[in-house]
């Protein structure tokens, strides 16, 4: 009879091992998908912890810690807040200003259709256009529906904001004291362990959470540019858009892009409309393939073709919700791993 190879052992030993932990994680992750509310308002929570963490570190210097806590969560609002206005405005003041140029923008497009080389005829764009009517005038029941479920959408991601931002008062606030709690209850040698481990994966979410916020800025400062150059009004309100669509995988960018076309053919014609198109994806695949590998991998220390494979695989596992919280997971899992894989620090006298 003869026996088993060494090498067949030891790799079904390493393959069975390998299928338990990938059942566990499809049972974490079927539970944690039948409460993506609750996920979400404390991913949101954990995000706005550290990104108001270093504040509320300075002013802790000079009030109290729960004083400090709400200075942050108001400064934090009031930018937010005070950002949407500015758009809010920009947008109300110029919108009406816009109406007449979009449509002589559309009847331009129009003419410079049927004299482009597509040849297409005035015939066939009217009849596209009445094809779309009547699309329109067959469906407003289906319609109506979605719109009906996107304000219920809306309706959960303001009660997914709300959770957020109640967590994240007792995150700001007493979060180290919350995890000494938990730790407290551990065996002594298993609770320094999982101190260094906590401490590891925090400081690798927070570098994520600043390195997505970085891409974000510089991915709308390069659109607000090419949009000021091209003297195309709501330029800055565009570049918000873009800033927030970054954190939209997917759909966002072709929002933006939708946005802007709009905007750039009401005000400066489909010529500069099409440049627009083209600028602004290829914008964002350097954004995609170039800043954000290489500055994600500097805040999470992990490798450019590792976060593009993460984001990628979250998107087809988990859609929306899977990309983005897809390179954190592995970052964390990745932090978890390193530091439990080093030598124990050697104890001082």
């Amino acid at each position: 009879m003869r026996t088993v190879p060494v090498q067949l052992q030891l790799a079904a030993a390493y393959a069975w091992r390998f299928l338990v932990l990938c059942a566990a994680a499809f049972v974490v992750f079927t539970a944690l998908g039948r409460v993506m509310l609750a996920v979400m308002g404390v991913f949101g929570a954990l995000v706005l912890t550290a990104l108001l963490s270093p504040l509320t570190g300075f002013l802790k210097r000079y009030v109290p810690r729960w004083l400090a806590v709400v200075l942050s969560l108001l400064a934090f609002l009031l930018v937010v807040f005070g950002i949407l206005a500015f758009a809010g405005f920009s947008i109300a003041g110029q919108i009406s200003e816009l109406v007449q140029p979009f449509e002589r923008g559309l009847g331009q497009l129009a003419d410079w259709l049927t004299t482009s080389p597509l040849r297409i005829q005035r015939s066939q764009l009217d009849e596209g256009l009445a094809q779309v009517r009547r699309w329109l005038t067959e469906n407003r029941g289906e319609l109506a529906g979605r719109a009906i479920g996107s304000a219920a959408g809306v309706a959960e991601f303001l009660t997914g904001a709300a959770l957020a931002l109640f967590c994240s008062v007792f995150f700001l606030s007493g979060g180290d004291r919350m995890w000494a709690t938990v730790s407290g209850q551990l065996p002594s040698r298993i609770a320094e362990i999982s101190d260094r481990v906590a401490g590891r994966a925090w400081s690798t979410f927070e570098g994520y959470v600043r390195g997505t916020i970085l891409v974000a800025l510089s991915n709308a400062a390069i659109v607000a540019i090419v949009l000021l150059a091209l003297r195309v009004p709501l330029a800055l309100p565009l570049a918000l858009l873009v800033f927030l669509s970054s954190y939209i995988p997917l759909i966002g960018g072709p929002i933006a892009v939708a946005a802007a076309a709009l905007v750039t053919l009401a005000s400066r014609g489909p010529v500069i409309a099409l440049i627009v198109v083209i600028l602004i994806p290829i914008i964002g695949q350097i954004e995609g393939h170039v800043l954000q590998p290489l500055i994600m991998s500097r805040s999470v220390r992990l490798h450019p073709v590792v976060v593009a494979l993460a984001v990628v695989c979250g998107t087809l596992l988990g859609g929306l919700v899977g990309a983005v919280i897809s390179v954190p997971l592995v970052a964390i899992a990745w932090a978890v791993i390193s530091e439990l894989n080093a030598p124990d620090p050697v104890p001082t006298e």
